[in-house]
């Protein structure tokens, strides 16, 4: 009979302890907004990277095609070089093909400058996001270093390391909201 009464015994001495131990219900209110604060910017941080994994996508894509704009603005150069030093018996159709590949080499030319731009815009934005994701990251490492550090205060009664996590709390908030203030 004494063994079912046990886990009541048990339940009895941990409300008692909960009651000498009230002044640590401030303690466990902010680890448990620490918790949340670490989940909210672990999810902008993969948000981030997310999107900075995309524009170099799209970056890389970019380039792919301007390289290949430039290949056949320089294919085309080519054979027009090749048709004036080769001359035609018919002079007229030559100068058809001549001005046709003319017209061309013109086109992919002036693609081959927007290319670019987007190119270097994309890259632009690469960066941008690189760095929004860095901060998440460092706002995120000192939220769960004020997490682990304010979870001692329960163990040790002591309240500094309380004070020292709701200060490295402040600084991981402050790097992760300059994550969002990056532009």
């Amino acid at each position: 009979m004494s063994s079912d009464l046990e886990p009541l015994d048990k339940a009895k001495e941990a409300v008692e302890e909960a009651k000498e131990r009230k002044h640590m219900a401030p303690v466990s209110l902010t680890i448990a907004i620490l918790a949340v604060f670490v989940a909210i910017v672990s999810l902008l941080g993969h948000r981030a990277h997310t999107e900075e994994i995309l524009m170099q996508n799209r970056a890389t894509d970019a380039w792919g095609y301007y390289q290949a704009k430039n290949i056949s603005h320089s294919t085309l150069e080519g054979m027009d070089q090749a048709l004036d030093a080769l001359g035609n018996t018919n002079a007229e159709r030559a100068q058809e093909v001549h001005k046709h590949f003319r017209d061309e080499i013109d086109k992919y030319g002036k693609q081959r400058e927007g290319l670019k731009a987007k190119a270097d815009e994309f890259e632009a934005e690469v960066k941008l996001a690189s760095r929004r994701a860095d901060r998440f990251d460092l706002g995120e490492v000192f939220l769960e270093i004020a997490l682990v550090i304010t979870s001692i205060t329960l163990l040790t009664d002591n309240r500094k390391y309380w004070y020292c996590g709701i200060i490295l709390a402040v600084v991981g908030v402050v790097a992760a909201g300059s994550g969002l203030l990056v532009h």
